[in-house]
């Protein structure tokens, strides 16, 4: 599977560790199969960094990946998404059991929807009605360094 991660600089031999905690899915290497999106995300780093956007092109094993490791993929944005997103986001690191974790991005289509659930503005039954209207991006985090050493190998990087 041919993968993308979009930042400032070149990711030849990506390290978990130095993934933030706080995200989607906690700390570890983010990656998508949507090129677009990684371009964007690239786009929007470049802003907040000053920097170049650059794009890494990877593939990954999934096979292996999946077979050898603990995998977790959220389908859709539901209950279980937002749940898991929420409980990220304020710091409580429950996605350390899983080895890689795969479901949709809280992009700018979905945070506001995000945000309003976390701060108690919007009841849980209506943030999943205006989850619901929306189709997930698509993101993984790696989260264990073997899983990177063993089944993302670099191919390329470019500007945009």
């Amino acid at each position: 599977m041919r993968v993308y991660h979009g930042g400032t600089e070149i990711v030849e031999r990506p390290d978990v560790s130095k993934g933030r905690d706080g995200l989607d899915f906690g700390k570890g290497f983010y990656i998508t199969d949507i090129q677009h999106q990684a371009e964007l995300w690239a786009d929007h780093m470049k802003r907040i960094r000053l920097s170049d956007s650059i794009v890494n092109v990877y593939e990954f094993d999934e096979l292996t990946a999946k077979e050898k490791y603990s995998y977790k993929k959220f389908e859709k944005y539901d209950i279980e998404w937002l749940s898991f997103i929420v409980a990220n986001r304020r710091g409580e690191k429950i996605g350390e059991n899983y080895d890689i974790i795969e479901g949709g991005v809280a992009n700018d289509r979905v945070i506001d929807t995000v945000e309003a659930y976390m701060s108690n503005l919007m009841p849980l039954e209506m943030a999943l009605k205006e989850l619901s209207k929306h189709r997930p991006n698509n993101q993984l985090c790696i989260r264990n360094q073997k899983v990177v050493d063993e089944c993302l190998h670099f191919v390329e990087s470019y500007k945009i």
